[in-house]
């Protein structure tokens, strides 16, 4: 079976936010850095419905986990 590849703008949509380069830059920019102790899916911006989907895509290790990952990096100031 192959691995689907997810680009980072398709995460965004998933999570039901603005998808272009300007606004992950911005979404980035204003909720970096993460502490290192806060797991990805527990920070406080995000709904419950986002912290779900994040959550059951790092645990189910599926084909979104490597684009969690990187947004992961990416809000602490890593990507």
């Amino acid at each position: 079976m192959e691995a689907t590849y997810h680009p980072f703008s398709e995460l965004f949509a998933q999570l039901g936010l603005a998808d272009d380069r300007a606004a992950i830059e911005a979404f980035i920019a204003t909720h970096a850095p993460l502490p290192e102790q806060l797991r990805l899916e527990e920070a406080p911006f995000w709904t419950p419905a986002q912290a779900q989907l994040l959550r059951e895509e790092r645990i189910d290790d599926a084909d979104w986990a490597i684009v969690v990952d990187q947004l992961n990096l990416a809000l602490r100031g890593r990507a």
